[in-house]
């Protein structure tokens, strides 16, 4: 049996249920890199401090290095008994270099050790998520671009509002991608902080140099306060807030294109290969990764509310709650990557239905505001144009026709200002035209962002 870093303490030995239930080793034997990163660093800072001895420090670097190949090559054996990946890899280098092995944990706590090794972790999956937010960006805007021409109607609540340019919906996508990749890059300085040599809580009585380990990991920052340092998990709870509003943004985008692809809307068509069938209805194509991205919103929604409730009522400095940290973490980082890369692969697979959204964009009424907008230019106050387009709407609907296909005498009963370039005034191509302001969804405007936003991508 693997002897336990406080068996000095205790004078029975720890019960197998609690051994199994205080494992974490099958989640956190995914910080192993990470764990020996931060290992080489100390050892590396404490052969410079004369801490430990030069030949010590090569002999523990190079049997941190056999355990790694031994991890990476699967030869690795895990154990309930030696709870987390910190205390596996401690106890393998042992048996490689024997009883200098022992000197590794010189100087630091495994509280922060483990505190080092999520920032290591969370630090790459952060920068590796961002990229991929740039890659889904730059699929977005080639896509606009492909399609600034396509005309669909704008919704609100759902119901069928002015017409836009389809480019102008998938810009509003973008930008949020895009803040959500700002949200990211923000919360990396929270993130980019080096806690180890803060011990258990209160620092340690060893000559360490926490500056130099800095350097070595390449981290922007030491932690200024230990207790702080080693039950701060801030930055787990931003990063999961930030994610799940990614996620948001993707089950929105994801709701759309689930309303576009059916036969009521038929605006677009998802690709085979990013639809599944049915088992017993041959005619169906489902929008199942869609659906998907939606429903894993949900795991991520959960995975905040867990970090949160986790944390909130922790005294300091480090409680045994916090090793619950790493589920919703984990579980957070794969299901968001695995989100943005689907997402990336399918936006250029779906087709673009064209007529469809300008036959449905010519229908509805979505004209009416620009019909009070003439009578405005006209010299009648906002309200009373309004209420004249409505009466207006009203009338339409009993005649079956749209706005636009009412007689020129008919509009007139509700308004003797309406004359024949009422006609003109309220064609689609003019009404977009004259969505001038800055943010608006008139072509010129449409390719300005469009510019922007491939200057800022490089594409």
């Amino acid at each position: 049996m693997a002897q336990k870093p406080w068996d000095g303490r205790f004078s029975q030995t720890t019960d197998k249920m609690v051994e199994k239930f205080t494992s974490s080793i099958d989640v956190d034997k995914a910080l192993y890199a990470c764990d020996i990163e931060g290992s080489i660093a100390h050892l590396k800072m404490m052969a410079q401090q004369s801490i430990i001895t030069q030949d010590e420090a090569a002999a523990l670097l190079n049997g941190l290095e056999k355990v790694r190949d031994k991890i990476e090559n699967g030869e690795f054996q895990y154990s309930d008994t030696l709870e987390d990946i910190h205390m596996h890899i401690e106890s393998a280098l042992g048996e490689v270099v024997g009883t200098v092995g022992k000197k590794l944990h010189t100087g630091r706590s495994r509280n922060d050790q483990v505190a080092l090794d999520v920032r290591i972790y969370l630090k790459k999956e952060t920068k590796a998520i961002m990229d991929s937010l740039l890659d889904l960006q730059k699929v977005i805007v080639t896509t606009a671009k492909q399609n600034i021409d396509v005309v669909m109607p704008g919704y609100t609540h759902l119901q069928r509002a002015q017409p836009v340019l389809f480019s102008h919906h998938l810009m509003a996508y973008y930008e949020m991608f895009k803040r959500d990749y700002e949200r990211f890059e923000d919360c990396l300085k929270r993130i980019d902080v080096m806690p180890l040599g803060s011990a258990a809580l209160a620092g340690t009585t060893y000559p360490i140099n926490r500056d130099l380990t800095r350097e070595i990991l390449k981290f922007a920052k030491v932690s200024d306060n230990s207790m702080d340092s080693v039950s701060d998990r801030d930055f787990v709870m931003e990063f999961i807030s930030h994610a799940t509003i990614c996620m948001i943004h993707f089950s929105r985008f994801s709701e759309e294109l689930i309303l576009w692809s059916s036969s009521e809307f038929a605006f677009i068509t998802i690709s085979d290969g990013f639809t599944t069938g049915s088992s017993i209805m041959p005619q169906k194509k489902n929008p199942d990764v869609a659906e998907l991205v939606r429903g894993k919103t949900g795991r991520v929604v959960g995975n905040l509310m867990a970090i949160l409730t986790i944390m909130k009522s922790l005294p300091l400095a480090y409680n045994r709650d916090m090793q619950e940290d790493k589920e919703p973490l984990f579980d957070t980082v794969n299901t968001l990557k695995a989100c943005i890369d689907i997402y990336t692969a399918m936006i250029p697979n779906i087709s673009i239905h064209k007529e469809t959204m300008l036959n449905a964009a010519q229908k509805g009424y979505l004209n009416a505001t620009d019909l009070a907008d003439y009578l405005v230019v006209k010299g009648v106050p906002f309200r009373e144009a309004h209420s004249v387009s409505g009466k207006l709407v009203g009338f339409a609907i009993t005649k079956s026709k749209e706005l636009h296909e009412l007689k020129l005498e008919e509009l007139k009963i509700f308004s003797d200002l309406i004359d024949e370039d009422i006609f003109d005034f309220l064609s689609i191509e003019k009404m977009l035209s004259r969505r001038i302001t800055h943010g608006s969804t008139s072509y010129e405007n449409v390719r300005k962002a469009l510019e922007k936003a491939s200057h800022l991508l490089n594409i």
